[in-house]
């Protein structure tokens, strides 16, 4: 939205619409869904005149009133669905990652949380067709994750049908098995993967913002996001917040991180997959002690709670845990070289 539209808000001139645009309240519906007090802090507008900006922006916006029930199964309907490329999984899932929500996936190490991250950057870019949601993605690496030479593998991995229309698509010119081509699709790929490495928790919270500022930009675009992957959610928060006496503060800022992401999944029509460590629970005498980390703040802003567990060599375990709409179950997928297959 340009800035001289922001001041047809009452009490917006030129240096508040400034402020504003440059905090990322760049549109009606970006104000309207703010509070008075993330604004006054953010924006360093008065917390009075705030209140007054976002009622002005909620009347504007036509935001926070009711609709029935017929109105929000239409707007579901723009929801999207991403393919794990894996039948078993996406039947768990109800037909893939949703789009305006938030997929938690947790696990012990090695239970291939990072790979189902790097899989869904690749997976996100292809057509809907071939269960993407043609869209680039924003990577927020809190742990060091993030391999280039990952996507490359996944990126040939793909089938070669689902490869000679990426080829076509973006103009590439060669087969799948023309080695220099594949080098350019790969590069491709890699092209609509925006990647920041978060070195503690207030950095995190910082790139979840410029995340927000990233998918405003690129909505227009032939490349719009449509997916950010965290990975993982709470490593920083679980290593710098230690101890009971620590646990509110954690909490307060992990759920304000939370919010900021649900954000943009709401804004921007965006998936939002996090992975999450786990811990071992000594009270537990029956069944998997494991649990996820990040306790009921992590657990109520989740949508989907999905819980990875290693098996036998390559195999890998998924379970629903929580959905709203859908029963638990689990399904089976491998993870190999060229990414995440099916049983």
């Amino acid at each position: 939205m340009p800035e001289d539209e922001l001041e047809d808000l009452p009490g917006v001139g030129p240096a508040t619409a400034d402020k504003l645009v440059d905090n990322g309240f760049e549109s009606y519906q970006s104000i309207a869904v703010a509070s008075p007090g993330e604004m006054s802090n953010t924006a360093d507008i008065g917390e009075s005149s705030a209140s007054d900006i976002i009622n002005a922006a909620r009347e504007a916006a036509d935001v926070g009133g009711f609709e029935t029930g017929a109105t929000v199964l239409e707007r579901r309907e723009e929801i999207g669905k991403l393919s794990w490329q894996i039948d078993e999984v996406d039947e768990l899932l109800g037909g893939g990652i949703e789009t305006q929500s938030i997929t938690e996936v947790y696990g012990e190490f090695g239970s291939g949380k990072s790979q189902v991250t790097h899989q869904m950057a690749v997976n996100v870019q292809l057509p809907p067709e071939h269960g993407g949601l043609d869209g680039g993605c924003i990577f927020v690496d809190s742990e060091d994750t993030f391999r280039p030479e990952r996507i490359d593998d996944m990126v040939r991995g793909l089938d070669d049908e689902i490869l000679a229309d990426e080829m076509e698509r973006r103009e590439i010119e060669g087969t799948p098995s023309d080695e220099e081509a594949m080098e350019e699709l790969v590069e491709a790929f890699l092209d609509q993967i925006h990647v920041a490495k978060a070195f503690n928790s207030n950095h995190q919270i910082l790139l979840a913002e410029k995340a927000k500022e990233l998918a405003g930009e690129h909505e227009e675009t032939e490349w719009p996001i449509r997916i950010v992957c965290v990975d993982s959610l709470t490593a920083h928060f679980r290593a710098e917040y230690v101890g009971r006496g620590e646990l509110a503060d954690r909490q307060q800022k992990l759920n304000k991180h939370l919010h900021d992401l649900m954000r943009i999944g709401d804004l921007f029509n965006t998936a939002i997959l996090v992975t999450n460590q786990v811990a071992s629970n000594p009270d537990s005498y029956f069944g998997d002690p494991t649990q996820a980390i990040g306790g009921n703040i992590l657990g109520h802003a989740s949508t989907f709670r999905m819980y990875l567990r290693k098996s036998k060599g390559d195999k890998r375990i998924v379970r629903l845990v929580d959905a709203p709409n859908l029963a638990d179950g689990e399904a089976v997928m491998r993870v190999q070289n060229e990414g995440l297959k099916p049983e």
